[in-house]
Order: C-alpha cells, then sequence, then structure tokens
C-alpha cells in the first residue's frame, strides 16, 4: 500500500506542475504577480521595483516544485526496493525528463515559452531534494 500511495503522490505532484505549466503566460503572470504583492506587503523594506521580486519567485517556484518533485520520486523508488545509488541516478533522469517535457509542452501554451534554463534549475532543484532526502535518510538509518 506504502508504494501505490508514494508513487500516487509522485504523480499527483507532476499533475500539479503541468497544471501550472499549462496556463497561459497572462493568467502565469497575474499568479506570480499577486504573490509578488503578498511578498511586498509582509516584507516593508523590499523596494517597490518588482521586476527582480518577480523573477526570484517565478525561479524560486522552479526550483521549489522539483525539490518536492525530487523528493516524492526518489522516495516511491526507495518504498519500491530501488538499491539506494541506482534510486538517485533514476531520480535524477526523471526529473531530468519531466522538466525537458514540461518546458516542451510550454511552446505550445499562448504566451509561455520553454527556456533550457528552466531545466537546469528544475533539474537543481530536483537534486536538492533528493540530497536532503539522503540526508535524512541517512541519520534515520545510522542507528539500524
Amino acid at each position: 500500500m506504502k508504494k501505490i500511495v508514494s508513487w500516487l503522490a509522485v504523480l499527483m505532484w507532476m499533475g500539479l506542475i503541468f497544471y501550472f505549466s499549462h496556463q497561459p503566460g497572462e493568467e502565469s503572470s497575474e499568479l506570480s504577480g499577486s504573490v509578488v504583492e503578498i511578498v511586498l506587503s509582509i516584507v516593508p523594506f523590499i523596494d517597490a521595483d518588482t521586476e527582480w521580486v518577480h523573477i526570484v519567485i517565478r525561479k524560486g517556484a522552479h526550483f521549489f516544485v522539483y525539490f518536492i518533485l525530487g523528493v516524492l520520486v526518489i522516495n516511491a523508488l526507495r518504498i519500491s526496493g530501488v538499491k539506494l545509488k541506482r534510486s538517485v541516478w533514476v531520480s535524477i533522469l526523471v526529473c531530468l525528463l519531466y522538466a525537458i517535457s514540461d518546458e516542451v509542452h510550454q511552446l505550445y501554451i499562448p504566451g509561455r515559452s520553454g527556456e533550457v534554463s528552466d531545466v537546469v534549475l528544475d533539474t537543481v532543484g530536483a537534486s536538492f531534494g533528493m540530497l536532503i532526502y539522503l540526508v535524512f535518510y541517512r541519520l534515520i538509518t545510522r542507528g539500524e
């Protein structure tokens, strides 16, 4: 049952990424613009020139969603019995291929574009997620 739930979590997260990637450019900009406004209202010392904040939020979102995807994929592989070293390489490959497919998908969405730099950022985010997973895995299994 744990195996099914862990793979469902991966698929649901991929679905969420697809949903956000499928938003037309204008809708996506409005969403990130709303997040920028919230950040500016919470952190008053940030300059009202929000272009850099907008970029940081958009790129941070890429990093974060793939960070989570990396954790979910490596966890699902480990629960499925894949050995640790192999699960790392398979996870990187899965996240890289999904990032590529996500950027290709965006080429067909009005107002969106596919960026190689986003694939790199997504893969780095997934890799950091896997690294954090591995650190906690080692800490938890060290005592066994």
